[in-house]
């Protein structure tokens, strides 16, 4: 493995957070057990409840009213109700205890007007009174409470419905409070910072088996037409080849596989055409069908095939009751929902899931994920603000079908989160992604990524605490940037260390990928399709999950081609052929007797092993253990993370980040992509020589029996007659002694040049030759 430094500035960091989990602190409360991988935040909360009886201030006589929550320079302000004495808010404000400049809280009712708002009355709390609740303890019990005047006269009608409470951001109003460090927000726009937790609908995959139709009536009978059938379920669309049957009753037998997602709302429309033109296409029958209707299929087995009629004018089967229709074109089909299969939104090489469809299949699961976003710092500005650079952050986690996103702290490079997630783990060769976002929705745009971390659970040791800060790194047209760090806190346990030894044993897919392959071009499709529903369905929620989080998330566009990604695979692949070539470099300086007395040794243990063959494999395993033992030692002790040198980042020009970045199709000049094409084939000739070199070695290996050179055979086919009787004559183990003692011998035994074999393999002939 190339071993190499990274630049500090790119490094992961350890750190030591004020957390239980990692022995940091100990004691507390129940707080701090419950969430040990993040620091405890202190909140006063203040609930508002509803008001009621409240006096009229208009001359309408009618009353507006809404609440401000003061407390020091920070407000709160709920909605406003028309024409409303008894007005109902339910909302939940929380101060953090670091930001708390005053020793009071004030609870303002006003009415909304249009020129000033009348002041309706107040309430005040001194902060010292203020209880602590603890979960699990039940929420605290709202209560009424008189108004007063700006004299501090309680007012003969109107009260407002309050709770007030210290608690941390383990209580359950945490999540859907409106915080301090937002005050900026308004109350339309509390809804999209704060923090949720999403699900992932579950995706299927749809195998419709078209093979035949029957009884077509195409418009022109005087040729044979040229039928295919087209299949529409949402975005998704695809088509069978022509049948190779010209007749009005075509044959196809093929398949066409779509991504449905639960609760299966959307039909699938399947029409029949005839293509009787360039560009122009009859429609000869079309069938829709409701996904719910289908067979739900767990293994290989067929479902049965059905015929269906196709009809002029569509109507959904099942719905609706239908006349039977005397004659009427048909089409066979074989439907079923494959529940075997994982349908893949994430690279299969870092998947954070790998179960299948159905939940009859799932297993146990084997552990737990715990995950604690801390914080941030030195994130760059995304955006600007009153002629100033600023960020609103905030984090989006991904394992499995479970998205969690925090709340977003507004107009801060170095925010606190402090929110702990918790997943069920199936997998331990699993990878849960980590990214930071700008909320863009507070101004209407998108939501920016400013990076991404990547744990695998395999790396992680069980039961232990990771705390680190990982480098947020990207790549961007001007080349490779940190835009900041984040801290996190990671733990996975598990509750029987044999089960999940176990699950390095099964499979790493589930049994219908194996028994039933999909071909890679159809897994990189219905990859894209999954990615486009999941993105569709959570920007939907309530805040939404933004297209562009997603698709960065799951890394949509890794397909796309790079030559900075070209040259990091090839490095890849060195560095995993270096390997051998080192052993091979060892074993060449056994040969020449560059160290005598490893020679020697090794001359030993070759009679050794000649003698008594029965201790190759044990000699060669126990050299394995050796191997493994000697390198535990030098184990990792942090996870890893993005690297930037493995990535090929740190050394690329820009002209190949801006071909990186480019759309697709290009929208670069003429003159760019010629000089793009010249370079692209350029690379493609060098690799040509190479697969060339390649095949040229094996046609020689195939020659030596073709008698395509027939002299070559010749002496070929008399070596095997003489090494046949050689070996028929002669013991084994002195054959192979003779030959490894022969292949070790004193370099001033040996010549300058190649040796014979190497000669006539070199003269074998190949077919490049036959080549135009």
């Amino acid at each position: 493995m190339q071993k190499y430094s990274v630049p500090e500035e790119f490094a992961l960091k350890p750190t030591a957070p004020k957390i239980a989990g990692s022995g940091v602190i100990t004691g507390g409360d129940k707080v701090v057990c419950a969430y040990d991988l993040v620091e405890q935040m202190e909140y006063l909360y203040i609930r508002v409840v509803k008001a009621k009886e409240l006096p009229v201030k208009d001359i309408t006589g009618t009353c507006h009213p809404y609440v401000e929550v003061k407390l020091g320079n920070y407000k709160g302000v709920t909605k406003h109700f028309e024409k409303k004495s008894n007005p109902q808010w339910n909302l939940v404000y929380a101060f953090s205890q670091d930001q708390l400049q005053a020793s009071y809280v004030e609870v303002v009712v006003k009415d909304k007007d249009v020129v000033m708002d009348d002041f309706i009355g107040r309430v005040f709390f001194d902060l010292g009174d203020v209880p602590r609740r603890v979960p699990p303890d039940s929420p605290l019990a709202p209560q009424w409470y008189k108004l007063e005047d700006k004299k501090g006269d309680k007012l003969y009608n109107g009260e407002i419905m309050l709770a007030l409470w210290r608690g941390t951001q383990a209580d359950e109003a945490f999540s859907d409070a409106w915080h301090s460090d937002a005050a900026a927000v308004g109350s339309e726009g509390v809804s999209n910072i704060r923090g949720k937790v999403y699900l992932s609908p579950r995706l299927w995959y749809l195998r419709v088996n078209v093979i035949q139709c029957q009884d077509l009536l195409p418009s022109d009978r005087t040729r044979p037409p040229e039928i295919y059938v087209k299949g529409i379920l949402g975005n998704q669309a695809l088509r069978t080849r022509v049948s190779p049957v010209r007749s009005v009753d075509p044959t196809w037998n093929e398949d066409l596989v779509f991504v449905a997602a639960e609760p299966f709302d959307e039909p699938l429309i399947l029409t029949v055409e005839d293509r009787v033109g360039p560009n122009k296409d009859e429609v000869l029958g079309r069938c829709v069908m409701l996904l719910s209707s289908f067979a739900k299929r767990l293994d290989n087995k067929p479902v049965q095939a059905k015929w269906h009629n196709l009809e002029k004018h569509a109507y959904v089967e099942g719905t609706t009751t239908k006349k039977e229709a005397k004659f009427s074109s048909k089409i066979h089909l074989r439907i079923s929902l494959d529940g075997g299969y994982h349908v893949m939104d994430e690279s299969i090489y870092y998947s954070s899931d790998y179960r299948p469809s159905s939940k009859l299949l799932w297993k146990p699961s084997i552990g737990v994920l715990e995950v604690g976003i801390i914080s941030a710092k030195g994130l760059s500005p995304m955006k600007t603000k009153d002629g100033r650079g600023t960020t609103d952050a905030y984090c989006v986690a991904k394992y499995g079908p479970k998205w969690i996103r925090t709340r977003t702290i507004i107009d801060s490079g170095s925010p606190k989160w402090n929110e702990q997630y918790t997943w069920e783990v199936f997998d331990p060769c699993t990878v849960i992604t980590v990214g930071v976002f700008d909320n863009g929705h507070l101004q209407g745009g998108k939501d920016c990524s400013i990076g991404k971390v990547r744990i695998r659970l395999s790396t992680l040791e069980t039961e232990r605490v990771y705390t680190h800060s990982y480098p947020l790194v990207v790549l961007k047209p001007s080349g490779v940037k940190k835009m900041g760090e984040i801290q996190l806190a990671v733990r996975f346990s598990c509750a029987s260390y044999l089960n999940l030894l176990q699950k390095y044993t099964h499979p790493l897919l589930p049994k219908m990928h194996y028994v039933h392959p999909l071909s890679v071009a159809q897994l990189e499709a219905l990859r894209y399709q999954a990615v486009q529903i999941v993105a569709a369905r959570l920007g939907r929620s309530e805040p939404p999950l933004k297209k562009e989080a997603v698709e960065y998330m799951v890394d949509a566009g890794s397909h796309i081609w790079s030559v900075r990604k070209a040259k990091a695979n090839f490095v890849r692949v060195m560095s995993v052929v270096g390997g051998a070539a080192a052993v091979a470099r060892w074993f060449d300086q056994i040969r020449h007797w560059r160290n005598p007395l490893t020679t020697v040794l090794i001359h030993v243990l070759l009679v050794i092993l000649v003698l008594y063959p029965e201790l190759i494999f044990p000699t060669l395993f126990l050299y394995l253990f050796f191997i493994g033992a000697w390198n535990y030692r030098r184990k990792p002790r942090h996870p890893p993370h993005m690297d930037i040198r493995l990535s090929h980042a740190d050394a690329v020009g820009g002209d190949e980040l801006d071909e990186e970045f480019d759309t697709f199709p290009t929208s670069r000049p003429p003159d760019v992509v010629r000089m793009r094409y010249d370079r692209l084939r350029s690379i493609g000739g060098k690799i040509q020589t190479v697969v060339g070199d390649l095949a040229v070695q094996g046609e020689r290996f195939q020659s030596l029996m073709s008698w395509r050179d027939p002299r070559a055979s010749a002496l070929f086919a008399a070596f095997c007659l003489f090494a046949a009787v050689v070996m028929y004559t002669t013991p084994f183990q002195i054959v192979v002694l003779v030959l490894g003692l022969y292949v070790l011998r004193h370099p001033k035994l040996r010549g300058k040049v190649p040796f014979v074999s190497t000669n006539f393999f070199k003269r074998l002939p190949a077919r490049s030759d036959l080549m135009l």
